[in-house]
């Protein structure tokens, strides 16, 4: 042993010397181990036409377009003249015939929708509201003066009827139920009077509501563009399928933010068929005042989360009072549907029909409440 402990010495410290000098001369050598990055790369091919996406959407176009109308509205208004008019003072001082009202036309344009080859139009109340003389164009080019057969203010609908006498181009309707976020849709309608115009866009929510809008809301968000005259007009997805009516938008310059709102086809198309059946639209009610659970309210009701309505309210001998419903009363389910806000349990109890029984469930003083309501028929515009 005592032999080989100087080779070993002296070997080491010859390595350790060439090793050193390797480094020294050639740094490149020896280095530390690179890092590795992944990458996920996509199976599907590049191409949209090989994937079997669509590269244009002019089959949509032309499959919605002919439906889809400018409506033109007429009105006279009465210019009130100055208050002070009104004063038997200053109209001794004028004259009798100084400052009388002053009668003007106003117009107003829009769009619409064919739901019907005998002419039935789906547009927005507020587009046809007050008109005196309703004009429709159609995507060829001819105009014919339209009825308004019924509206319904609380969803912002109304429905016109044009008597041609000819079957009259009509939209296919698809699912907005199905409508997924994300989904292309394109917007056909006349914004700012310019004639058709397609814009394209895709989904991007669902369910919108607590906007202040209308009494009913449950609206379409798309980002495509909709401007002042594409109200009433066609929200449809990439088969040409109408999905929406086209209702209102989210500005602070006039014009298009990329916000817009659209009116779900399902519903649309029930308002519609309700005020041609049967001249107006039904819906269910009980009778109660509801307010939104805080953070607070849940507390105190010792709820899990703030999902439910507060009863505020119970209008005397209204199918509310008569199932026992008491304000203060906390409700959480109605037909075993989890209510999430009031605006929910708003739409899902103007959905039943008058007569029809509506199972409770919630919570009163602190105990586990199950009740059963007739519902009535909601009044016109009034709290449901």
């Amino acid at each position: 042993m005592t032999r080989i402990r100087p080779f070993l010495t002296r070997g080491v410290a010859v390595g350790l010397g060439a090793a050193v000098l390797i480094l020294v001369l050639f740094p490149g050598v020896v280095r530390d181990p690179a890092p590795v990055v992944e990458v996920v790369q996509s199976s599907r091919p590049t191409s949209l036409q090989a994937a079997g996406g669509a590269i244009s959407y002019a089959t949509a176009v032309e499959r919605a377009a002919p439906a889809v109308v400018n409506i033109y509205t007429r009105k006279t208004v009465i210019q009130r003249a100055h208050p002070f008019l009104d004063d038997p003072v200053f109209r001794e001082f004028f004259g009798e015939g100084f400052g009388a009202p002053q009668r003007r036309t106003q117009t107003n344009l829009g769009s619409g929708v064919i739901m019907s080859p005998q002419g039935h139009i789906l547009t927005n109340n507020h587009v046809i509201e007050g008109a005196d003389a309703i004009e429709v164009m159609r995507a060829d080019g001819r105009s014919h003066p339209a009825r308004v057969v019924g509206t319904d203010p609380e969803t912002d609908l109304a429905v016109l009827k044009l008597d041609t006498g000819d079957r009259l181009p009509s939209v296919v309707t698809g699912d907005a139920r199905g409508l997924r976020v994300g989904d292309v849709v394109l917007a056909i309608g006349n914004p700012f009077g310019v004639g058709q115009t397609v814009t394209q866009g895709i989904v991007s929510a669902k369910g919108r509501s607590r906007l202040g809008l209308n009494t009913y809301e449950n609206f379409i968000q798309t980002d495509a563009a909709i401007n002042p005259g594409n109200s009433g007009g066609a929200l449809v997805n990439a088969h040409g399928e109408l999905v929406g009516i086209n209702t209102a938008i989210f500005t602070r310059s006039g014009g298009s933010q990329g916000i817009g709102f659209a009116i779900p086809v399902d519903l649309a198309r029930d308002v519609m068929t309700q005020i041609i059946e049967q001249g107006a639209v039904v819906r269910g009610w009980l009778g109660i005042e509801i307010q939104e659970i805080t953070p607070q309210l849940a507390a105190s009701f010792g709820l899990e989360d703030t999902r439910g309505i507060l009863v505020a309210g119970v209008l005397a001998r209204g199918p509310a009072a008569q199932a026992g419903i008491r304000p203060g009363d906390v409700i959480t389910h109605l037909d075993g549907t989890r209510i999430s806000s009031a605006q929910k349990a708003l739409n899902l109890i103007a959905r039943r029909r008058p007569g029809e029984t509506l199972e409770i469930r919630g919570i009163r003083d602190d105990r586990p409440l199950e009740l059963k309501a007739r519902v009535g028929q909601r009044p016109r515009m009034q709290a449901s």
